[in-house]
């Protein structure tokens, strides 16, 4: 116990997002993205009985998902699992303190009037490790302090306890709490909510839940593991049976509210900046969604002259320009490398396109 705790805090005094414990290794810590080695002794067998047993896990358990609290009040999402027949767990910090969407640099304007529909659904992607539970949590906080809602989160496992101000909270871990994502929102459903958190979208029984729920007058919010805001909403669309997709797909087209994408991308002074994408579902996106996405919505994005959408590259090229990114790193983050270097020079997809026509 007092090794593991040590860890944590050495973790946490390094501000570093990730632990690494692997039997009969030094541990090591994810600073950035940098990984970086912890001057300690090797973990050793007792170290991990005792993780084991406090994340609730069977001692011939070869995988396993779960949360961990200090004695100190530090709380992590912990991944055990076997590799090569010993032991490994891979610990991620969870802050308590839950930041602003401007502390994020997150278009506030645009999240937080979405944030204010009465129903619908929110979803916010991004590959894992790029903050999305973090946003989702910014935008509840938000709520908490500017109205009064009953908001029910649904989540694998629970990450940011909220103190409740304005708006009460009911906060389900799966697991502990529900058996699964889709019964937990199935259940919330019963339990007067205004607002829905549904930590992650896994199957098409979920999918299908949150969307009932946002068509019954809901607002739910979901992140969904995409590159790209296009790619979420094919995500969706192939979620789906081919007997189930062109009813779902429609009721998507209908409910959606928008969709928030994002990365972290290695900054100046070892610090991450957050670079997003979205677009506002509109008349004009539609009838993209009901096929399932597409090259139409990469366009819209990247030639809409409307604040509420906005391609990746359109977000990289202005962090560049503002010297917030060095040029390697918009480079390596950009979707379209020759399009970035199209549109740091100001010449857009549209007038691109003309000049190739006419050759």
């Amino acid at each position: 116990m007092e090794a593991l705790e040590s860890l944590c805090e050495s973790c946490l005094q390094a501000g570093a997002s990730d632990l690494f414990l692997r039997e009969g290794a030094t541990p090591f810590i994810r600073l950035g993205d940098q990984l970086v080695g912890i001057e300690t002794e090797s973990t050793n067998e007792e170290l991990f009985n005792h993780l084991w047993s406090v994340c609730g896990a069977k001692p011939e358990a070869s995988d396993h998902d779960a949360s961990f609290v200090t004695r100190s009040g530090l709380r992590f999402r912990v991944n055990l699992h076997r590799q090569l027949g010993l032991r490994g767990a891979v610990l991620r910090n969870i802050k308590t303190n839950i930041p602003t969407m401007e502390e994020l640099g997150l278009p506030v304007a645009l999240l937080q009037k979405w944030f204010s529909r009465p129903s619908g659904l929110i979803l916010v992607t991004g590959s894992t490790g790029t903050g999305k539970s973090t946003t989702m949590a910014a935008g509840l906080e938000w709520l908490n302090q500017t109205s009064t809602r009953h908001i029910i989160t649904i989540e694998d496992p629970v990450e940011y306890l909220f103190q409740e101000n304005l708006c009460r909270f009911t906060q389900r871990e799966v697991g502990a709490d529900t058996p699964t994502f889709a019964e937990g929102l199935r259940r919330a459903l019963r339990q007067s909510p205004d607002i829905i958190l549904l930590g992650e979208i896994r199957d098409a029984v979920s999918a299908s839940t949150a969307l009932q729920a946002a068509e019954t007058g809901h607002l739910v919010l979901a992140s969904l593991h995409s590159s790209s805001a296009a790619e979420a909403v094919e995500r969706l669309h192939r979620i789906f049976s081919p007997e189930e997709r062109e009813d779902a797909s429609a009721l998507l087209a209908a409910q959606l509210v928008g969709v928030f994408t994002q990365q972290l991308i290695p900054g100046f002074n070892k610090k991450l900046f957050l670079v997003g994408e979205h677009f506002e579902n509109q008349a004009a996106t539609r009838q993209w969604i009901r096929k399932g996405g597409g090259t139409e919505l990469v366009d819209f994005m990247q030639n809409s002259q409307s604040p509420e959408n906005r391609s990746m590259t359109t977000s990289l090229v202005q962090a560049y320009r503002d010297g917030n990114i060095s040029l390697e790193a918009a480079l390596a983050a950009a979707p379209a490398v020759d399009e970035f270097k199209r549109a740091s020079m100001g010449i857009s997809s549209q007038a691109f396109q003309a000049g190739q026509s006419q050759i």
